[in-house]
C-alpha cells in the first residue's frame, strides 16, 4: 500500500492504517459495501454530466422544500428523534445542502450544529460528550455540520490526536452510534464527495470572492497540501465505521446543484414520513380600532432609508 508514497508522513499513516486487525478490538472490513473500487481509493475524477439548468434546479428545490416541511410535520407530531451527519472535503458542498435543507423549516425542530475547536476542558473529556450534548429531543432532526468523525479526519491527520485515542474511536464510534438507534434515533451518515480538481477550482473562486473568502480557514489551506492522507483517513474511516445499523452514503458533490437535490431526495427517502399538512386556515377578521390612537411617528426612532 506504501509503495507508491515518497511523502514519510504519507507513508507512516498509510503503514498504521494498514496494521489495524480485529486482534487490536477495532471493527474492520476488507471491503466496502457502498462504494465501488474506484472509490475506495480517495474521490477520484468522475465523468461530468452537462450543467443542471438553474430554472430546473430551483423548481426541484422548491418541491423538495415542501416535502421537508411535511418531515418537519411527521417528526413534530410523532415525537421523532432525527440525526444527520454531513462530512466532506473542505469545499466539498456540506454546508450548502444544509442551509438549503433548513431554509423552509422551523429552527426549534430542525437545529444546525457545528461545533469549533474544543476547549481546554472539553479536551479532556470523552470524545463525544461534547456531541451527547446537541443529540435531538423528541421531534427534533439535528444536522451536523461535521461530526464526531473529526476525530478519524482532521484530527488523526493533522495530529490532534495521539494513536491510542484514533484507535479507541475507531473501537467505540460504531457502538455508539449503534447505541443511537437503539434508543430510538435516526442515524443518516453523508460523505460529499468532491474531486481535487473542483475542490481546486472552488479554492480559487473562495480567493477571489470577499464574501466567501471567510470560509477559508488556516485549516482548509493545510488539508491542500495533505489530500493523500487525507484519502488513506478517510478510507479507514469507512471501513470500520460503515454499520449496518448506519451506513454511509456517499453523494457526488462536483455539481452543486444535483448534489443537494440528490441527497434532499435521499434523505427524504430514508425517513418514513406521512403528509401531515393542516387543513387550510381561515383568518379571523381583525379587531376594530375601538377608538385606539397611535402615538405620533415622531417619537419613534426609524432605520434611514438609503435606498
Amino acid at each position: 500500500m506504501t509503495a507508491g508514497f515518497s511523502d514519510p508522513t504519507v507513508t507512516r499513516v498509510a503503514a498504521s492504517l494498514c496494521s489495524m486487525e480485529m486482534t487490536d478490538g477495532v471493527e474492520s472490513k476488507p471491503d466496502h459495501p457502498n462504494l465501488s473500487s474506484h472509490q475506495i481509493g480517495g474521490d477520484q475524477p468522475r465523468e461530468k454530466k452537462p450543467k443542471l439548468p438553474k430554472k430546473l434546479y430551483e423548481a426541484e428545490l422548491a418541491r423538495l422544500q415542501i416535502e421537508l416541511v411535511k418531515v418537519q410535520e411527521w417528526i413534530k407530531a410523532n415525537g421523532v428523534k432525527v440525526v444527520v451527519a454531513f462530512e466532506g472535503r473542505d469545499a466539498a458542498g456540506k454546508g450548502g445542502v444544509i442551509k438549503r435543507i433548513a431554509e423552509p423549516l422551523n429552527p426549534r425542530i430542525c437545529r444546525i450544529e457545528a461545533l469549533g475547536t474544543p476547549t481546554d476542558r472539553e479536551k479532556t473529556q470523552w470524545w463525544f460528550q461534547r456531541y451527547v450534548a446537541r443529540l435531538p429531543a423528541a421531534g427534533e432532526m439535528v444536522l451536523f455540520d461535521r461530526s464526531w468523525y473529526n476525530r478519524a479526519l482532521v484530527e488523526r491527520v493533522m495530529g490532534f490526536c495521539t494513536e491510542e485515542q484514533y484507535r479507541e474511536f475507531l473501537r467505540t464510534c460504531p457502538e455508539f452510534e449503534r447505541m443511537l438507534v437503539r434508543s430510538g434515533i435516526i442515524v443518516i451518515k453523508y460523505w460529499f464527495s468532491v474531486s481535487d480538481e473542483e475542490q481546486e477550482r472552488r479554492f480559487q473562486s473562495r480567493m477571489e470572492t470577499p464574501t466567501k473568502r471567510w470560509k477559508l480557514s488556516p485549516m482548509d489551506l493545510e488539508s491542500r497540501s495533505r489530500w493523500v492522507e487525507y484519502s488513506i483517513a478517510k478510507d479507514a474511516m469507512f471501513n470500520h465505521t460503515d454499520i449496518k445499523q448506519a451506513p454511509w452514503y456517499v453523494v457526488n458533490a462536483d455539481d452543486k446543484r444535483r448534489a443537494r437535490l440528490n441527497a434532499i431526495t435521499h434523505l427524504l427517502n430514508l425517513i418514513p414520513y406521512e403528509d401531515l399538512t393542516p387543513a387550510a386556515i381561515e383568518l379571523p377578521p381583525r379587531q376594530s380600532d375601538i377608538g385606539y390612537i397611535r402615538p405620533p411617528l415622531t417619537e419613534q426612532t426609524f432605520v434611514p432609508e438609503n435606498y
